[in-house]
């Protein structure tokens, strides 16, 4: 497996392209049955695949990853040749993952305690891979409206 399991709600939401993927396999609802029953591996490797090939479409399409910790936001925009990263430091004890933090930081942007710093990254050999692992670590999937405000503002 190269990223990771569907959860079984995800499963459940994407039930009709679950039984369009064991379609494209050939196998029916009964020999599925049958493979989960008797052959469990099998049916792991199964749904393995399935949620590669998920992780795989949902990571062609990305183009923002937003990460926000109490201290720090970091954005991403996930260009075809590299990631742009605009960072956000706040230098005294505000939470940004609050509602009042994050407030705090719309009303006080230009503030001494705000510190913003950007860069650009290069992809290693898979693109996916590396946009997997900012998910991974608590990256977001988003329109990019705040990334794209703050690029603005900055550039």
């Amino acid at each position: 497996m190269k990223y990771a399991r569907l959860s079984k709600e995800q499963f459940e939401e994407l039930h009709k392209e679950f039984i369009n993927f064991l379609a494209s396999q050939t196998i029916t609802s009964q020999e599925w049955e049958d493979i989960k029953k008797n052959k469990p591996e099998v049916a792991e490797q199964e749904l393995d695949v399935f949620s590669d090939l998920v992780w795989e479409g949902v990571l062609n399409k990305v183009e923002y990853i937003e990460h926000v910790s109490p201290q720090q936001i970091h954005l991403f925009h996930l260009k075809d040749e590299n990631m742009h990263l605009i960072a956000i430091k706040i230098k005294n004890p505000i939470d940004l993952t609050t509602t009042d933090g994050f407030n705090w930081l719309r009303e006080n942007l230009m503030d001494d305690d705000v510190e913003f710093l950007q860069a650009n990254k290069g992809y290693t050999n898979d693109k996916n891979a590396d946009k997997f692992k900012l998910i991974q670590q608590g990256g977001v999937i988003t329109k990019g409206e705040l990334y794209t405000y703050l690029n603005k503002l900055i550039n």
